[in-house]
């Protein structure tokens, strides 16, 4: 079983986003019983909240679920539980490093350094285009479950 972590500040635009979006590709590809998802937070703020409803109305224009998906904080025993940790921004990665004690572990990493873009994912609370991250995470998504089946491949 393989387990992917989205992070960004407060678990309720981004992480969430990217999070619901994995899950719908895994589960139409038929992989959920081999790839799950979990999204978190390095703040405290939004704890036990549901995703922004920015989020949710964009999401709900693919027709993708946001189901079960609540806010939570990053904890320093999500590195043993995941194989992916990924920020959504270079801040978050810094923040995920200090608060796991890993300077540099490559299961840690910024989300769309996997991608063409080689860049953050605005964060749309303060931009309000949930349009471009939608479309910055589903390309960022596809990257992951392709590095991913690949991975699995070899």
């Amino acid at each position: 079983m393989i387990h992917i972590l989205f992070v960004c500040l407060g678990n309720i635009c981004r992480s969430p986003m990217a999070e619901a979006v994995m899950r719908d590709l895994i589960e139409k590809k038929g992989l959920s019983d081999k790839i799950k998802v979990d999204s978190a937070a390095t703040s405290s703020w939004h704890i036990g909240k549901s995703p922004h409803k920015g989020t949710l109305s964009k999401l709900r224009e693919f027709n993708i679920s946001t189901t079960g998906i609540k806010a939570r904080q990053l904890h320093k025993d999500d590195f043993e539980k995941f194989d992916y940790i990924i920020g959504m921004d270079s801040s978050n990665v810094r923040n995920i490093r200090e608060i796991l004690g890993q300077s540099d572990h490559p299961k840690i990493f910024r989300f769309l350094d996997l991608t063409e873009h080689k860049k953050d994912v605005p964060d749309p609370y303060y931009t309000g285009d949930f349009q471009e991250t939608y479309e910055l995470v589903s390309d960022g998504c596809q990257a992951l479950l392709e590095i991913i089946l690949q991975d699995q491949a070899t």
